[in-house]
């Protein structure tokens, strides 16, 4: 009777042990299957690292909507309707700059590939590969074309046309230093120059113009504070006279003086910064 006893709870505890490695392998897998997506090591800090840069990446497409809860504090503040309207017809004024903002980053990264893609395929002729070899290892991973890289991939890698792969991509913004690269290969094909070499001195060329805007744009960094502090004193005139009670949004949203104030004020501010950035701009396109 004991034996029996005995066995059946070493029976019992076999199958319990059983049950508990099946449903901790099956964790296991499922577990397995998160962290390791695609073949990748995903551990659970570089995970949630990823879905908050995401969630960062798409506040950050949206910004020009903090408009409306700025407009909206102060409309509270106001007692009034008219600073929502205004924010609301900043918004698409404000999406206008960051989207033209965010155009000119991407042209800037684009520049800098055209100018590591031409390095690299330097790199690669003077390593003994073919020119369309050269360029395609050069391209991998590069990312600068987008969408053209198909043609000019498929240019090289099946002795296509590929200085008109090359014209056709340097029409996309940034990517201008593209066409020097086509000449490059026009001139190595045709006549039987070096193309490690052109491309080498068209690389030196990117670089010292590309050094140039930097330090042009480092002069003109005091400009744009300077336009920048233009902006801001309004804001800043309106924090005074709220400290020393005056209580200027009653006055600027409430009587007809201060409102005539607020529009011609709005306006003067509008065209002053304009033309302080047109001014800007000028020295910069110089």
């Amino acid at each position: 009777m004991g034996l029996s006893v005995g066995v059946s709870g070493a029976v019992a505890l076999c199958v319990g042990t059983a049950a508990w490695l099946v449903v901790a392998q099956d964790h296991g897998r499922r577990r397995a299957r998160v962290l390791f997506a695609a073949g990748e090591v995903r551990p659970p800090l570089r995970v949630l690292r990823e879905r908050a840069g995401a969630l960062l990446e798409r506040s950050r497409e949206r910004r020009e909507w903090l408009c409306l809860p700025v407009a909206l504090v102060v409309a509270v503040l106001g007692e009034s309707v008219l600073p929502l309207l205004g924010g609301a017809a900043a918004v698409p004024l404000v999406r206008r700059w960051l989207r033209r903002r965010a155009l000119g980053k991407e042209r800037e990264r684009r520049e800098a590939g055209v100018v590591a893609l031409c390095g690299a395929t330097v790199g690669e002729l003077r390593a003994g590969h073919e020119p369309g070899q050269a360029l395609l290892v050069a391209l991998r991973g590069n990312g600068v074309m987008g969408a053209a890289e198909a043609s000019v991939s498929a240019a090289a890698r099946f002795g296509g046309d590929v200085p008109g792969a090359l014209v056709q991509a340097a029409r996309e913004p940034g990517l201008d230093g593209l066409a020097g690269v086509a000449a490059c290969w026009r001139v190595a094909v045709d006549g039987g120059a070096g193309l490690a070499a052109g491309l080498d001195r068209l690389e030196g060329a990117l670089r010292a113009e590309r050094r140039r805007r930097e330090e042009l744009r480092a002069q003109l960094a005091g400009a744009w504070s300077t336009v920048a502090v233009l902006a801001l004193l309004p804001v800043l005139g309106l924090g005074l006279g709220a400290a020393l009670g005056a209580d200027p949004l009653r006055v600027l949203l409430h009587t007809p003086a201060g409102m005539v104030c607020l529009v011609t004020g709005g306006l003067l501010e509008a065209a002053g910064l304009c033309w302080a950035a047109r001014i800007v701009r000028a020295g910069e396109a110089g």
